[in-house]
């Protein structure tokens, strides 16, 4: 239990450090997609972007930098990453003086859960046929699809649970879900990545590490809601929660 204890709020700490690091995503200002800007100037972000067959073009002083999905430039203190949904484009502006990021320094970070050993449990994976996608409506508004590899299956307090996922390249999975806490004493969902299942879809299941999605640190993220099926009857009071209120000090 110690060990566990331990280790959860090693975890936790370096959570809170990945999120407010002067890249992360607290950082982010704007997701800006180059359909809405055929002329290629996007909003304060210096030079000209545009699309070109598997990858944007950003022309700065006369230098060409060709970016592939997820690759980014540094212009200042600023990051500029390139992000490809659905066929679209997009640039993120990733800035360390977000008001987000410097609200998030001055408060007491992210509400979270102690480790308690009734949310880890053994789970099993099995995967579909064929990989699906069904259409989930993001935190931007917009309906896009969201790719699942199979069915995760555990048991809490007796009780038989089934999450569809998604599986990640390194193996590992992904789920998006809401449960009897949603929207009240926890986020509106949450993410959870459960370690690369063993031949035998074997996996652990620990809602201990729960995480908030990006959409709940900055605006402009698109996370995906929960797809059909996957809001748990039980409330899930553990992982992480909510982000703390700032500091009145």
């Amino acid at each position: 239990m110690t060990d566990a204890a331990d280790l959860w709020k090693q975890w936790h700490e370096d959570r809170t450090a990945a999120v407010s690091a002067p890249h992360g995503v607290l950082s982010l200002t704007g997701t800006h997609w180059l359909d809405d800007h055929p002329e290629g100037r996007l909003p304060a972000i210096p030079g000209q972007w545009r699309a070109d067959g598997d990858a944007v073009v950003h022309t700065l002083d006369g230098q060409e930098s060709r970016l592939e999905a997820d690759a980014g430039v540094t212009i200042g203190e600023r990051r500029l990453v390139v992000i490809r949904r659905e066929g679209l484009w997009a640039v993120r502006d990733f800035d360390p003086a977000a008001p987000a990021r410097t609200a998030f320094l001055a408060s007491a970070g992210i509400d979270a859960t102690p480790y308690a050993p009734r949310w880890t449990v053994e789970g099993r994976f099995t995967p579909y046929a064929d990989a699906r996608e069904v259409r989930v409506e993001n935190a931007d508004g917009k309906e896009r699809g969201l790719g699942l590899a199979g069915e995760l299956t555990f048991t809490l307090d007796g009780r038989q649970h089934t999450l569809q996922v998604a599986r990640l390249g390194d193996g590992r999975l992904w789920a998006v879900f809401a449960d009897a806490t949603s929207g009240e004493s926890s986020y509106r969902f949450r993410f959870l990545y459960p370690d690369a299942p063993d031949e035998d879809g074997r996996t652990t299941v620990d809602l201990n590490r729960a995480v908030l999605p990006n959409c709940a640190f900055a605006d402009h993220f698109i996370c995906p809601f929960p797809p059909p099926g996957n809001t748990l009857p039980v409330g899930v009071e553990a992982g992480e929660r909510n982000l703390a209120a700032p500091s009145s000090v």
